[in-house]
């Protein structure tokens, strides 16, 4: 939806119709969007948002058989024909639709390039005799054959952390194969980010490959009504307040969910937790230091003065947020492509700390690092840290200006479908 709209509002040439299940369409279809975008809907062929989590693998192979055939109906619905399909990767159905239509596709990729290429790249680790591997003697084992990436453990990596289920990675990397049979790649990245394996890709690919990040919604953050939360920020002092927020989607054991506030409690640093479950048992206890809420405008949240760091599950729209708003990480992955993420926090960019080094994390562990991040007078490592997410900040502000490398590579992409059409 935040590509959507930064493409309506660059050209007056563009009709979007974003498709989504009924029950999304009750979720977002109040939501502001641009003039130029509609919601069309199919059938609830997938299992509901409220139980996914609970048969991830039966959601996924319903998203990969159920789907096709309402949409391609819709297609045939609609008053006027399509003449491009933006489509997740992980629909790769879509690219199908688009060859037996003769319609245009681009693949959106909705985790880093890091990861597309790792996961492009994934027969080299069978290659090297890395795929299947016994974790237990192997886990900082270190691979440097994917092109484009920088030395990686193989803990870090999908298909090895236990993130992704053996059941499904042979289907998602389908998917990463039928993206290069659509038209075009797009990326939810800033050049500046990912730039020697966006270089990578681009050598090895034929189709074109557009950074379109950070695919934020930085477009929503005028001034607006301010909830409980940010009325909260505003009481305190400037980059005082350290958010954590473990995403929207899974979350911890209740028992490290016990260590994690109470190391926040011993370090005394004042905190914004957001919690969705059993939030009402953390509220108590805190005096005047912590906030807990079960949900927050987080980018708002994150771009407030008083929010001096971002403890963060690592997905990659909170990645992105982050850097946008110039907070240095405590990482925390839990899943899936977020080890990979962490590691581009703290070794590649070397903006922020690891605070899961291991499957259980202690309050004496947590409290530790949490008074080192937020003092504001620390060694000289944590000024460096902070220096260095100021100036991804001014990277990523800078390649949605005018000239800038997102800009130019949206209007570049609108440039070639606008192109594309006329012929």
């Amino acid at each position: 939806m935040n590509l959507s709209n930064e493409l309506a509002s660059k050209s007056d040439n563009i009709l979007i119709t974003f498709v989504v299940t009924e029950e999304w369409l009750s979720f977002i279809g109040s939501e502001r969007k641009a003039g130029k975008i509609r919601f069309r809907c199919i059938p609830n062929v997938v299992p509901s948002e409220l139980v996914r989590a609970s048969d991830m693998i039966g959601f996924l192979e319903a998203v990969w058989t159920k789907m096709e055939a309402p949409f391609e109906q819709l297609l045939d619905e609609l008053e006027l024909p399509p003449t491009l399909i933006i489509a997740d990767t992980h629909l790769f159905w879509a690219v199908s639709v688009g060859n037996r239509r003769n319609i245009p596709v681009a693949s959106f990729w909705p985790m880093s390039t890091t990861m597309f290429s790792v996961f492009h790249h994934f027969h080299l680790f069978q290659e090297k005799g890395h795929f299947p591997v016994d974790l237990l003697d192997n886990e900082n084992e270190q691979v440097e054959y994917i092109p484009g990436v920088s030395s990686t453990r193989l803990l870090d990596l999908p298909g090895f952390n236990g993130g992704i289920y053996p059941l499904i990675l042979k289907q998602i990397l389908g998917c990463v194969s039928w993206a290069g049979k659509g038209n075009y790649l797009l990326l939810p990245s800033i050049y500046a980010l990912e730039s020697q394996t966006i270089d990578a890709l681009k050598a090895e690919l034929s189709l074109s490959i557009y950074t379109v990040g950070p695919s934020i919604p930085y477009l929503d953050l005028s001034p607006g009504d301010k909830g409980d939360c940010l009325q909260w920020l505003d009481r305190q002092p400037s980059n005082s307040v350290l958010y954590v927020s473990m995403g929207s989607f899974l979350s911890v054991s209740n028992v490290q969910m016990e260590e994690i506030t109470a190391g926040l409690q011993d370090s005394g640093v004042r905190f914004l937790l957001v919690a969705r479950e059993g939030s009402w048992k953390l509220k108590h206890g805190y005096g005047g230091e912590g906030l807990v809420v079960p949900w927050c405008d987080q980018l708002r949240v994150l771009c407030h003065p008083s929010i001096g760091g971002f403890w963060s599950h690592c997905g990659w729209n909170s990645v992105k947020e982050g850097i946008f708003a110039g907070t240095p990480f405590l990482t925390f992955p839990l899943f899936a492509d977020q080890n990979l993420n962490s590691k581009l926090i703290v070794e590649d960019w070397k903006i922020g700390w690891r605070i899961k080094k291991h499957q259980f994390t202690t309050r004496g562990e947590i409290s530790s690092l949490v008074t080192k991040l937020m003092d504001l007078e620390s060694d000289d490592e944590v000024k460096q840290m902070r220096a260095r997410a100021k100036e991804l900040r001014k990277e990523c502000l800078q390649s949605i200006e005018r000239h800038g490398s997102s800009e130019s590579n949206i209007n570049s992409f609108i440039h070639s479908i606008l192109q594309f059409n006329d012929h």
